[in-house]
This record gives C-alpha cells, structure tokens and sequence, in this order.
C-alpha cells in the first residue's frame, strides 16, 4: 500500500489535490482516497499490494459494473411498474449500455486522472466507461450503497434516464434484425467477404443477405462493427417492414 500512498502524494501536489479533484467529481467528501487511487491506477504500473495481488481499476469495474446494474434495476422496478421481465431487462441494457457508460466516463473527464504507463491516446474508448464503473466501485466500498446509490441517481438517472426515450432507443440493430428475423421466419445471413480497401487498417465487409436477397453492405476495423454497421443500414432499407 505504500506505493499507492506515493503515487498518491505525488499526483496531489499538482495543481489542486486529489481530494479536490473527487470532492468535484462525486459531489460528497471522499473517506478512503486508496480506493479511488486504485479507481484510477492501470494495470501497466504493475503496483500489487502486500500479499502480491496486482492492483488497478479492473476489480473495482466489476463491482461498479454490479452496483451500477442493481441501483438502475431498482429505479426501473419502481419507475414501470406494468413492465415485465423482458422489457426491464431491456431498458436496463439501454441505460447501461457500453456506449452511454464511455459517454458518461467522457463527461466527467476520468480518463485525465488514471495512472498510466500507457499514453492515453492509444486507450480505445471503453476505457472511459471503465473508469466510470470503477469509480463506482470505490464509491460502493468507501461510503457504502446510499452514496453508491446517490452518485448513480445524480449522474445517471436524473441527466439521462427518460423512460420514452429510452424505449425508442435502438441498441444494437444486429439484435433487432435478428428478432425481426427469427419472428417473421425469414432466411438471412451475415457474410463476410474479401476487403479489396486500401487502408493502413485492416477493414472487415460484410454482406447481409436476406432470403437470399442482400439487402445491406458494410465495411469497418472489426467484424463485429462490421456486421453492426451493416444491420443498422439494413433496418433503415426495411424500416417500415421492420416497425
């Protein structure tokens, strides 16, 4: 522990403490700061702490991730209470999808206190949404759940959390494609093809055929964002079959 006190010590004597920085952030006194220094330390310091675990924010991103999923699963429990099963479930993946968290860590500018042996700017952008959960995390284990509870409330809740919008909110159009599918008894396929593309990047295309028909392309750095891509233009192409 007495390397994280250094590290620490050292980040709070630049410009403003550490202390200040949360107090900012959470909008409450922080008690332990150790918890959130380990919010915000990566795993490319190698830091472990006495027994030889290794320290960073990915234990505490399991926590908060946890905490976080429960506190929205309680507000919407409360908040639609003609919903079932399958529509809260649903809700709660909106709310908490990986691009609202990346959007939330963003907001609140986490990413300028992690610690580091990386340069930030090679991070890809979950890392935003991973500090905000760890974040959460340390909140969980220093002031308990009511101010778990009040952070998500004041961040989440309040500023994004419109049960309309929510549901007219399209997480993944792979998905809904899919169900529309699946419903409908239609044939489709997601077929990648060869990227004749000349960039530095390798691209993945695909093909989305339905009932042997292709009805969308798409082209992108991976083929799960490929195949996304490709079923978003898709849904568009046949939106008024598909809603």
């Amino acid at each position: 522990m007495g390397v994280i006190r250094n590290i620490l010590n050292s980040r709070s004597g630049k410009g403003g403490n550490f202390f200040s920085v949360l107090y900012k952030i959470l909008g409450f006194k922080p008690k332990n700061l150790l918890h959130y220094q380990k919010a915000f330390t990566h795993r490319s310091l190698n830091i472990k702490d006495e027994k030889g675990n290794a320290i960073s924010f990915e234990r505490l991103e399991f926590l908060g991730d946890a905490m976080l999923s429960a506190v929205i699963a309680s507000h919407l429990f409360k908040a639609v209470p003609g919903g079932n099963e399958g529509y809260l479930t649903k809700m709660r993946s909106k709310v908490v999808s990986r691009k609202h968290l990346n959007e939330l860590g963003k907001d609140l500018k986490l990413i300028d206190h992690v610690q580091t042996n990386i340069p930030k700017d090679q991070f890809g952008s979950n890392i935003h949404g991973n500090l905000f959960e760890a974040l959460i995390g340390a909140i969980y284990l220093d002031r308990g759940y009511k101010y778990c509870k009040r952070f998500i409330h004041e961040r989440v809740i309040e500023p994004y959390v419109d049960i309309e919008q929510l549901e007219g909110r399209v997480i993944s159009y792979k998905s809904l494609f899919i169900e529309w599918c699946q419903k409908e008894k239609k044939e489709f396929e997601f077929e990648v093809y060869e990227d004749t593309g000349n960039d530095e990047v390798k691209h993945f295309a695909v093909k989305l055929r339905l009932d042997d028909k292709v009805v969308a392309k798409a082209r992108a750095t991976s083929k799960k964002k490929a195949e996304e891509k490709t079923a978003k233009r898709a849904y568009y192409a046949l939106q008024n079959k598909i809603t």
